[in-house]
């Protein structure tokens, strides 16, 4: 199983820049073949999984015999809820516990690993007749089987026994280790074949785990009514089929969310084409400050989310000024006072400009509005200070006013590094923030 988010009124956000960018390429996945380290990763963990279930089958002993028909309405019953890809994070979170739960007390228990996985394999060849899976992919998907070892084993050592409320730690017991296995060869496998860091991949696993854990008692009260009859899973299939509508709705949110993230983008990026278009100087100073400022977010280690809004504010920073006159943009000497407080508004007209974008792109302008604040209060238009000025607009006019110092202007000359470097020091505490400039300052040696 796999992820989950909600949306929130003032962000259009559901997922942050490092899950759509998981779930676009697992998507694109699904139809290609199996790259090397792919295919490397799934022989290992499929392998692993076909000689443990096995295993598994030979060693743990049972007096169950349920017909052949009643096992294949369980593996079609979890094939029917394996179709149900609720798209999480870094993978899918998908109702199986409903039909695993009941499985574990019907069929011999060393063999459930076994059910799961022709179940998986049954709901991936169902995905290929739908062209939503390449042919090739479809046997190595048994992977997703390994979380049936951990409940299996548990149950089998503990001997086969109906569902009984007086067991209740040994099924916690049996769906922590469900858990823990699951997570180790969820995380490996990601790591080994796409290079995903586990934090990303855990982070995902924890709305899964909370799916599981939420359906996990309804599989038992299922297992209590297939007691009387093996059939009686199919009672777990009407919520299947519910669950169903909730999937495909959020694969519809995330198709907006990730149409949403394009359209930010493009229009943030038309912007700075607009800047450049207005005055070839700014549209180069504001596509350098991306590259200072993205610097700067390495060396601060910064979250995908905050690198994203980071490049936005650095391209769209000086977007303002496309109100503000050439005549004093481009005035060879110094500005009059009231010149200046013309030139000082383009803070406020950007965010102006980008609030009318709205969405993505007015959070945006909130911060593009304090880029010009200085780190003792003596900026504008706010006079913020410190911590109250947001860390991306401290960021951005560390590396804007860097790149201002070592370009030529219409009023002077470049400054030489050495000097721009000791500018940045003198304002260290005063202009600047001084965790900012020694990021700056180590990204440029």
């Amino acid at each position: 199983m796999s992820t989950a988010a909600t949306t929130t009124p003032a962000r259009s956000v559901l997922l942050d820049p490092e899950e759509q960018r998981v779930i676009e390429e697992r998507r694109a996945r699904r139809l290609h073949r199996l790259a090397r380290r792919e295919l490397y990763s799934f022989v290992v963990f499929a392998g692993g999984f076909a000689v443990t279930a096995l295993a598994l089958a030979l060693a743990l002993p049972s007096e169950r015999s349920p017909g052949v028909a009643a096992v294949l309405v369980l593996i079609g019953a979890y094939a029917a809820a394996f179709r149900l890809d609720f798209e999480i994070g870094t993978g899918s979170a998908v109702p199986t516990q409903l039909i695993l739960v009941p499985m574990l007390f019907v069929l011999p228990v060393g063999f459930v690993p076994l059910a799961v996985a022709a179940g998986v394999l049954l709901g991936s060849l169902d995905e290929f007749a739908r062209g939503s899976l390449r042919l090739g992919r479809v046997p190595f998907r048994i992977v997703f089987a390994w979380y049936a070892v951990g409940p299996a084993l548990v149950l089998g050592l503990a001997g086969e026994r109906p569902p009984r409320l007086s067991d209740w730690p040994l099924y916690v017991l049996a769906l922590l280790s469900q858990f823990v296995l699951d997570g180790l060869v969820s995380v490996g496998r990601e790591w080994l074949a796409l290079g995903v860091r586990p934090s990303v991949q855990l982070r995902a696993m924890v709305w899964v785990y909370a799916i599981d854990a939420g359906l996990a008692p309804v599989g038992l009260a299922v297992a209590f009514a297939a007691q009387s009859s093996p059939y009686g899973v199919v009672l777990a299939l009407p919520l299947v089929a519910l669950l169903s509508v909730f999937t495909r709705e959020r694969k519809v949110r995330i198709d907006h969310e990730l149409e949403l993230r394009d359209a930010y983008r493009g229009t943030a990026f038309l912007l700075g084409d607009v800047v450049e278009a207005d005055d070839a100087y700014t549209g180069v100073h504001s596509r350098d400050v991306v590259e200072l400022t993205m610097r700067v977010c390495d060396g601060l280690e910064l979250s995908p989310r905050e690198r994203r809004d980071a490049e936005f504010v650095a391209l769209l920073h000086d977007v303002g000024k496309v109100r503000v006159p050439k005549s004093i943009i481009n005035k060879p000497g110094p500005l009059t006072p009231e010149e200046r407080a013309v030139m000082e508004r383009h803070t406020i007209e950007g965010e102006r400009l980008l609030l009318r974008v709205g969405g993505l792109l007015g959070e945006v302008g909130r911060i593009v509005r304090s880029c010009h604040e200085r780190y003792d209060g003596n900026g504008y238009p706010d006079g913020l200070s410190g911590e109250e000025i947001p860390l991306i607009a401290r960021i951005v006019a560390c590396g804007d006013a860097f790149n201002a110092m070592t370009s030529d202007r219409s009023y002077r000359k470049a400054m030489p590094l050495e000097e721009a470097v000791a500018e940045l020091r003198r304002g260290s505490g005063t202009q600047f923030d001084p965790r900012v400039v020694d990021a700056l300052i180590q990204s440029l040696a």
